[in-house]
């Protein structure tokens, strides 16, 4: 048997943020592929973690959506290091291994991971832009550049004129789908800038991986504040603060720190909602 959990990602409060299946292997070898993706499946989060303990200080994790698996998932890393935390398995400074490389994570109050070498992949020409503001539901505007950047994985970093409108985008999902397949990106990372206590709003388009929406999204942020301080919208050093999920009725706030020579952290808080036994 495999003890799973359900826990909350970058919120406090139950049933706010951004859920995420964690199964603890602590020292036990990963399942095969094939149970694992059934395993995400039969949870259904939009992505689930597998964490093992081969050390002290010494974490790695693979993560499956209910689709296949993924690099790295932000909000699920964060959801399984609070819950390691309150199990007396994890504390202070420790080292996660991933697909997408190696990253180091900062466990107390709050969760803190370190993100991949950020980049910019790809700046969308006029017509990838104008294609993806339409599948949307929006005509192609705006003094932003829409980019393709990763901390991991690479997301569509798409600028919005208003939070209002942000609010009321429609995207087709069919159409999300194939533009981010045809483009290799993960999603469509829409945001809009503000001034209410966080830097901007957000939303996140995932239907090629199974994902329609997502309330927080821990990668997608840490890419949008490299792209933030590459357009000169944030200082370096800075804290920022996303706010995520508001139309889906789960507010998530996530935190982003970048550092002097672009290091880029991103985490927040989680909430263990419950736990079960696996009989496989």
């Amino acid at each position: 048997m495999l003890d799973y959990y359900i826990v909350d990602a970058f919120t406090h409060n139950p049933f706010g943020g951004n859920p995420a299946g964690v199964v603890i292997l602590d020292e036990q070898p990963f399942p095969n592929e094939q149970i694992m993706q059934l395993i995400a499946a039969e949870l259904r989060y939009s992505e689930t973690a597998f964490i093992r303990t081969p050390g002290p200080t010494k974490y790695h994790a693979r993560y499956f959506t209910p689709q296949g698996e993924v690099d790295l998932c932000g909000h699920a890393t964060i959801a399984a290091f609070a819950l390691l935390y309150s199990l007396g398995k994890a504390s202070g400074q420790c080292d996660l291994h991933t697909l997408a490389g190696e990253l180091a994570i900062v466990v107390d109050h709050q969760v803190l991971m370190q993100m991949a070498a950020p980049s910019i992949v790809h700046t969308l020409s006029h017509q990838e832009s104008k294609a993806v503001y339409q599948s949307v539901g929006l005509d192609d505007y705006g003094s932003l550049p829409a980019m393709i950047v990763s901390t991991g994985l690479p997301d569509i970093m798409l600028p919005i004129n208003q939070v209002e409108e942000l609010n009321q985008l429609k995207p087709n999902m069919e159409a999300v789908a194939m533009l981010t397949q045809r483009l290799r990106a993960v999603s469509i990372h829409a945001f809009a800038l503000s001034n209410d206590g966080h830097i901007a709003h957000v939303r996140d388009f995932a239907p090629a991986y199974g994902i329609p929406e997502e309330s927080a999204t821990g990668t997608a942020n840490a890419a949008l504040t490299h792209y933030l301080a590459t357009q000169h919208l944030i200082t370096i050093p800075s804290e920022c603060t996303f706010l995520q999920g508001e139309t889906m009725g789960r507010p998530s706030v996530i935190t982003t720190r970048i550092s002097t020579d672009g290091t880029i952290y991103v985490g927040g808080e989680a909430y263990i909602v419950g736990e079960g036994k696996l009989r496989i």
